[in-house]
């Protein structure tokens, strides 16, 4: 798919007319006096999080932003593997993948050996490592994510839409009302508007509006962290050039003008540079430097010899300093006060960890913190879990943006051109750290959502803690080909994957059949916390996969629990059962799943695993989920 070919234009380049490619500037009116989720902020967290809540219409929510209107251009744009396979569950991977710019390869390049300060490529190397996504790396406009964002909340059941031109100028926290008190505010936030001062009372409150944030000066957290007192410029630009690998990924670092990493744009013309400037003083800004477009152009091109590059348009550009900076705490209470009360205000993205752009984490990272903190708040709110669950996500996201802020320092002083550089160690690095950059390296330490590894053996390519790694099946009802991890969308509903054993499912023995009559009985998680008068699969969805080929099995046959039946007409639901897809890879040999005994594996609403047990682990199962669910008057059998 090309465009941007006679200029950059931004919008959805399916649409010829460019008066019309833009969403329309938002909700119009005030804002509502009392909301139970108020988001601060319109970048990629604050969306993430609206989309995810707007699936619930029964949970009020409100997003606002300073700016006057939707993100057009500019700042980041790489998308992880593991981004993709978010945005699959939110319904718009497949535009994603076809407006995007695919990362396939990246290549490497050093100062030539021939004395006359030009560069010369030594080496390339595959983007991603096989086997690791089912999606693949992709650079796409950031503003492009937001609109599919917000084609996602103004479609939902909510029929969310941002009010625009907000700025957020306090918020006052009551900490003495009870976590449980449904009929509480404590959050009360001002904000101008057109001269105006709103006032807005939340049960919760997440800042999602960037590293000058006004909610994390508000609950008295700070960013911690450093400068490497080095600044970098960043430009899209439309340019002719004999570079023979402008529509790569590439790194070059020159011998003494410095580095620049290309990254291949959207489009097939457009392509953004990160050019490495000057060192700067202890103490001292960018902003003192008055860095220029040109300046950007003209240290490009001097690292670019012998090549030519003749930039006819620069779409965006900017420049700014290397740093990583990191909360201690993503959210308001004090350690010293966890056992007390729960949090009502969070922060996500910039607002609580700042990385530099080469490792291609800050949009990505952002994204995951609001998908981890979504569902916790959906479920909270919803009362099917305990409010003390939402310390978790502070837990959980605070270590791991620690982790990769380290990842993100070390990558990006090696990006940095300094005497004695070693291009192949770069390269080596790029390699052996591919995991972080695909977004897939996050490992959840046990917790009450984690569980231990005790029975890890059973599902070895299923690690408990890290994301639930998709693999192909064939669905039983209709032999249709897809992947298993695609079946979990952004609904809050957990997900409970049982791989069947050996023997004939339809058994009147079978370990399959055995977990479908606890699943259907008065101590099953399933029956014990989904609602009466809600679909069996509600709360918790419940699927399985068989080993046998899908022509060896009889659907009729199957456990009645794998055919449930939903909706106000009662009918089936054929989607429950899969089978393995030997064309495309077997499951059970890619995953590492115990062929004898089977295994059933608990994914979080989030997509990351949080057990993996035995078919027969109906205590522990049950156990599990009574650490922090609620029980509802449950579904009768």
């Amino acid at each position: 798919m090309q465009f941007h070919f006679n200029g950059f234009e931004p919008g959805d380049p399916d649409i010829s007319d460019t008066a019309k490619r833009h969403l329309t500037s938002g909700s119009s009116g005030t804002l509502p006096e009392k909301v139970d989720v108020l988001i601060i902020g319109c970048g990629p967290a604050g969306l993430t999080l609206a989309a995810q809540l707007s699936a619930f219409p029964e949970i009020k929510t409100c997003i606002v932003d300073q700016k006057a209107g939707p993100l057009l251009l500019g700042q980041a744009d790489g998308v992880a593997c593991r981004t993709v396979e978010m945005f699959e569950a939110f319904g718009f991977s497949e535009r994603v993948l076809r407006e995007a710019c695919w990362i396939n390869e990246t290549t490497f390049w050093k100062p030539a050996q021939n004395g006359q300060a030009t560069i010369a490529r030594s080496g390339r190397v595959q983007d991603t490592e096989d086997g690791l996504s089912e999606f693949p790396h992709v650079v796409l406009n950031q503003a492009r994510v937001h609109d599919f964002y917000l084609d996602v909340m103004q479609k939902s059941p909510a029929a969310l839409e941002p009010y625009y031109a907000r700025q957020l100028l306090d918020l006052q926290i009551d900490t003495s009302v009870a976590a449980d008190d449904a009929h509480a505010y404590p959050v009360t936030a001002r904000l101008e508007h057109a001269g105006q001062i709103e006032t807005v009372k939340a049960r919760y409150v997440v800042g999602c509006d960037g590293a000058r944030s006004t909610v994390r000066k508000s609950i008295g957290r700070t960013l911690h962290g450093d400068s490497a007192n080095h600044a970098w410029g960043v430009m899209d630009v439309l340019a002719v050039t004999d570079f023979p690998d402008i529509r790569c990924k590439s790194l070059i670092q020159s011998a003494n003008e410095g580095t620049i990493l290309v990254i291949p744009r959207e489009g097939g013309y457009l392509v953004r540079l990160y050019i490495e400037m000057d060192k700067l003083e202890a103490g001292e800004r960018v902003s003192n430097r008055k860095i220029t477009a040109e300046d950007l152009i003209a240290a490009a091109q001097r690292i670019f010899k012998p090549y030519v590059l003749d930039v006819k348009e620069v779409a965006w550009w900017s420049v700014y300093e290397i740093g990583q900076r990191i909360c201690d705490k993503f959210d308001d209470v004090p350690e010293a006060e966890i056992a007390r009360r729960s949090p009502r205000v969070f922060i996500a993205g910039d607002a609580c960890h700042t990385h530099s752009p080469k490792a291609g984490q800050g949009m990505n990272v952002s994204m995951q913190d609001a998908f981890n903190l979504g569902w916790k708040l959906a479920s909270v709110l919803n009362k099917r879990c305990v409010p003390d669950l939402l310390h978790s996500y502070s837990a959980e996201r605070q270590a791991v943006a620690k982790e990769l802020i380290d990842f993100d320092r070390e990558w990006a002083a090696l990006l940095g051109s300094s005497e004695g550089f070693d291009a192949a160690e770069t390269q080596r690095y790029f390699v052996r750290h591919g995991r972080y950059t695909a977004g897939t390296a996050a490992h959840y330490r046990p917790s009450i959502l984690t569980g231990e590894p005790t029975h890890q053996h059973l599902a070895e390519g299923l690690v408990i803690g890290m994301r639930f790694h998709s693999a192909p099946v064939i669905r039983l009802a209709d032999a249709r080909p897809l992947h298993l991890g695609h079946v979990a969308k952004a609904d809050g509903r957990w997900r409970i994957f049982a791989f069947s054993g050996a023997e004939d499912p339809a058994a009147s023995d079978s370990g399959i059949r055995a977990l479908c009559e606890f699943l259907d009985s008065p101590s099953s998680p399933v029956r014990k916390f989904t609602p009466a008068g809600q679909d069996i699969d509600s709360v918790i969805d419940v699927r399985a996969v068989f080993q046998q080929d899908r022509r060896e099995l009889a659907i009729e046959a199957m456990p009645p629990f794998l055919l449930p039946r939903r909706g106000r007409y009662g009918l089936y639901d054929y989607e429950k059962m899969f089978c393995p897809d030997v064309k495309g890879g077997d499951i059970f040999t890619m995953r590492g799943i115990d062929r004898r005994s089977g295994c059933m594996v608990i994914v979080r609403p989030d997509q990351y695993i949080a057990d993996v047990l035995p078919l027969d682990g109906f205590g522990r199962l049950a156990a599990f989920f009574d650490n922090f669910m609620i029980q509802k008057n449950a579904v009768s059998g």
